[in-house]
């Protein structure tokens, strides 16, 4: 298993970040207040992050994935 990218959601602010396992309420609920991910790669994430806010083309990871190629 290798590292994934995800995006953690807290009071407004979204935060990249790499996780080893899946993001549990155990392990990142007192950091986050919800998780987005397993992003394939990095490129996806970070265009999820920078351009999926209120976008209605890129509402999902497949899409930022799709949309960042």
């Amino acid at each position: 298993m290798k590292n994934k990218y995800y995006i953690g959601l807290k009071s407004g602010d979204r935060h990249l970040f790499k996780s080893f396992t899946n993001p549990t309420q155990n392990n990142y609920g007192g950091i986050y207040n919800a998780v987005i991910g397993p992003f394939k790669t990095k490129r996806g994430a970070i265009f999820m992050l920078e351009h999926g806010v209120n976008n209605p083309h890129c509402r999902c990871v497949a899409d930022a994935e799709r949309l960042s190629k």
